[in-house]
């Protein structure tokens, strides 16, 4: 009997911590399948005292017998792939046998890196917070049919097709007055790319397929978040491809009426990286508290996450748009020892009251916030403080789907599966 396609994504500006929950629930599913996004994911597991941080390849490598698969909607720059795969050996992993890249996946060369950084200069204050691996660029000759596929490095005519492509970025460049040392970036990316092209391409689409038909249980792995897709996130301060559930048909060739479950996690507060409008952003001892104590830093960039009360609209119209079937809330030990805490239940717009996450919140938004009773310390086990236990229903009441998995701290063993209560 065919298999359905679970999916799990992050529900608001990305850094939710969907690597953990991946590698928690891994043992579950026998394909961990990233769809979409580059190296500026940066998705971050502690096991056994190890910390671990990915960037391309799926959060299941771990996991002794799942195979993961790079989707043909992720962009690959197989310079810092194959330092991910070469961290993974020295760390004992067996990563080339379990480890397969799909043809469709695009590639990122060294001149695309060039003319993120120079759109980025260009922009100046307007810039928007680019992580600059050249993701954005890779995207744009993608959808503008220039782009250099995986499964070009099997082509015989592979170094013409690099370098039509590299003329052009050139002409980009000189537009801009970017200087590019062509042949400094490159040596590095040709090794790498040789490197690559002996590893395990697959025609993903007929794989999956195939896999779903034997009955097997795959789980799409999203990067970033929901409220950074191209097309429903607070645009322009988004990144180039669809974070959202729909995003995962188009990235590994599923059809939707072979998804099943869709997991959305969230933290029990809000982050954000680099530019972009944060209705709840605490520009004050509170949100540098929940920065030290959460460690908000970029685990690509390094960069200070900006951090704020939990956003309810915003994780509504996540839910919304994904079909979201559950959510795993991630940190909440990071509001350990606060007397109360705060929801955002609605925003003031233009002297008007909403509960809906509006088209632009860029404009003058002002929260609503409900103050809610803390939880004091939280002992990584079951049964769960009650205080805990009506957030989570707050939670739950205002969104419409059940919590069904908490974190309470960093390692995989920290973390409680929940039976929650009927969502009414």
């Amino acid at each position: 009997m065919a298999a359905r396609m679970d999916v799990l994504l992050g529900a608001q500006w990305g850094d939710e911590g969907k690597g953990k929950v991946v590698d928690v629930i891994a043992p579950d599913y026998q394909v961990i399948a990233r769809f979409q996004g580059g190296p500026n994911a940066g998705h971050t597991l502690l096991f056994e005292g190890r910390k671990h941080v990915l960037h391309t390849i799926p959060s299941g490598v771990f996991r002794e017998g799942t195979i993961n698969l790079v989707g043909n909607g992720v962009v690959i720059d197989p310079i810092i792939f194959l330092k991910e795969v070469k961290g993974l050996e020295a760390a004992g992993v067996d990563v080339r046998k379990a480890l397969l890249i799909s043809r469709r996946a695009h590639l990122i060369v060294p001149s695309h890196r060039a003319l993120d950084a120079a759109s980025e200069a260009e922009k100046g204050r307007a810039k928007i917070g680019s992580t600059l691996k050249g993701i954005g660029p890779t995207y744009m000759d993608k959808t503008g049919r220039n782009g250099l596929r995986v499964g070009d490095l099997e082509r015989s005519d592979l170094m013409d097709r690099y370098n039509a492509l590299v003329r052009k970025h050139e002409r980009l460049l000189g537009m801009h007055d970017h200087v590019f040392d062509r042949r400094e970036a490159e040596a590095e990316w040709l090794d790498a790319v040789q490197e690559l092209r002996r590893m395990l391409l697959v025609d993903s689409e007929h794989y999956l397929d195939q896999v779903l038909r034997d009955g097997k249980r795959v789980l799409a792995e999203g990067a970033q978040g929901t409220l950074l897709d191209i097309d429903f996130g607070t645009y322009p301060f988004v990144t180039s491809s669809n974070t959202i559930s729909a995003g995962a048909s188009t990235g590994l060739g599923v059809a939707p009426n072979r998804i099943g479950r869709i997991t959305g996690i969230f933290k029990a507060y809000c982050t954000r990286v680099g530019s972009g409008p944060f209705p709840t952003e605490l520009d004050d001892a509170t949100g540098e508290h929940l920065r030290q104590a959460g460690h908000e830093f970029g685990s690509t960039t390094g960069r200070a996450r900006r951090c704020g009360w939990l956003d309810l609209p915003a994780l509504h119209y996540a839910v919304m748009i994904n079909g979201i079937t559950d959510l795993a809330m991630m940190k909440a030990d990071v509001l350990n020892g606060m007397d109360t805490v705060r929801i955002c239940t609605g925003y003031r717009v233009n002297g008007q009251v909403t509960d809906r996450m509006p088209y632009d919140i860029t404009s003058d938004v002002e929260p609503i916030y409900e103050e809610l009773e803390g939880w004091g310390e939280l002992h990584h086990e079951a049964p769960l403080p009650a205080s805990l236990e009506r957030y989570m229903a707050r939670i739950e009441q205002a969104v419409g789907v059940p919590i069904t998995l908490v974190s309470l701290g960093p390692d995989r063993a920290q973390t409680v599966l929940r039976q929650a209560a009927t969502v009414r």
